[in-house]
């Protein structure tokens, strides 16, 4: 059996997707030309607390959510016009997330390097 590592996998979508700083992303987000999504899990959202401006979509849920097809589609809540800016709490799970979105034919998707981490060290406020 030949069986990916998880880092593998990371690596690949790494070398597929856009990984934007943080200094961009907070950028995108005051010019309102983008989507900030969190991805962590909801503990971690209240253990660490949250990013003003940010929508939250559990990872397990993200493909489900932003499918207008699913059951689980969320309507208005995000606009699919504009990019998706996803994040995690370091950069890995978001890496992965953003390759499944451009998989699922989104072109406008990237992530934040360093994630969570990052971003507490930024111009972002944390709420």
């Amino acid at each position: 059996m030949n069986i990916k590592s998880s880092q593998t996998l990371v690596s690949e979508a790494l070398d597929q997707i856009k990984t934007i700083s943080t200094d961009e992303a907070h950028k995108m987000v005051s010019e309102n030309q983008c989507n900030l999504i969190d991805i962590r899990d909801i503990r971690e959202l209240e253990k660490e607390g949250r990013v003003e401006n940010s929508q939250h979509i559990p990872r397990g849920m993200l493909e489900f959510w932003l499918d207008p097809e699913s059951v689980y589609f969320k309507e208005g809540k995000l606009d699919l016009n504009k990019e998706m800016v996803l994040f995690c709490a370091g950069g890995l799970r978001s890496a992965l997330a953003a390759k499944s979105l451009k998989d699922m034919g989104f072109e406008k998707v990237s992530h934040i390097d360093g994630g969570f981490g990052a971003i507490k060290q930024s111009k972002f406020k944390i709420v």
